[in-house]
């Protein structure tokens, strides 16, 4: 067997160190969250139970946690669906070149290199010299999907410049209109990644705490509750909700996965019976 060359090693060491820099402060967190009644914030542990669990299901002294929970969860819905609608109208628009594309995609995209902080910022001072209401459903909803949309429409972009239009032509040969060559053809061709652009949507959405700062208004979403507990809060209940969400985050990304999986399995098996009626 040919020995593997000392770059391996060193890759491999980085590697480990690398995950262990991105998974070990929440595998620390969801360890200290399982501390006992007398359990504080940092090491060592002092018991262990679920009593921080139990304890961040009663009514809090500080704080809304689940009203803000319910807000993200609301918002992160609002811009996964219009991530998913807008870049897929915005894929087949950009399928053929008009006047002024060029600035439209850059304009789109810019966002992506300003900070923030700045977007956050900006959505706000709108809003106040229209005087419009500062509000997590609407000035907070527009500057999260200056965050979600150029994701989004990056990776239509991709998805259409290498999609494949002779599945157009033969539905067009066999009568179908327009909008049932997008709907019978296109998008069930292209759903796995309209998964992953409303997956992005989502979860970009529903943790993003910068370009929700100043556009929030007087209702927090849960990145913000967080934050604002951080302030006053000095028991592991603060750990139990990290955990939690954290969870809660990976089950939605594993329910995004499975739905790929599921696709995936039904095409492959009605190709599979096509295949046998020739």
């Amino acid at each position: 067997m040919e020995k593997r060359p000392r770059s391996f090693y060193v890759f491999a060491a980085f590697f480990g160190l690398f995950v262990l820099f991105l998974y070990g402060p929440i595998l620390t967190i969801g360890v200290l969250s399982f501390q006992g009644p007398r359990g504080g914030l940092t090491f060592p542990m002092n018991g262990v139970s679920t009593h921080w669990f139990r304890d961040l299901f009663q009514e809090q002294a500080v704080g809304d946690i689940w009203g803000a929970f319910r807000r993200s969860f609301g918002l992160g819905l609002m811009v996964m669906v219009t991530t998913v609608v807008v870049s897929v109208m915005a894929g087949l628009a950009f399928r053929k070149r008009f006047v002024g594309s060029a600035l439209v995609f850059y304009a789109a995209i810019t966002s992506l290199v300003i900070p923030s902080i700045l977007i956050s910022l900006g959505v706000g001072l709108i809003f106040n010299q229209l005087g419009l209401k500062v509000h997590w459903a609407t000035s907070g909803f527009g500057s999260q999907l200056t965050w979600t949309l150029p994701f989004g429409l990056l990776i239509m972009f991709a998805v259409f410049n290498r999609f494949d239009q002779s599945y157009e032509e033969a539905a067009r040969d066999q009568g179908a209109s327009a909008w049932q060559t997008i709907r019978f053809v296109v998008l069930p061709i292209i759903a796995p990644s309209l998964i992953g652009v409303a997956l992005f949507g989502f979860t970009l959405s529903y943790d993003e705490f910068a370009r929700t700062l100043l556009t929030a208004g007087s209702y927090n979403t849960l990145p913000l509750e967080i934050f604002g507990m951080t302030t006053n809060v000095t028991t592991p209940v603060i750990y139990a909700l990290g955990t939690l969400t954290t969870v809660f985050s990976f089950a939605i990304i594993g329910l995004f996965l499975l739905t790929v999986w599921v696709m995936g399995k039904r095409r492959a098996r009605l190709g599979s019976d096509a295949g046998k009626g020739v």
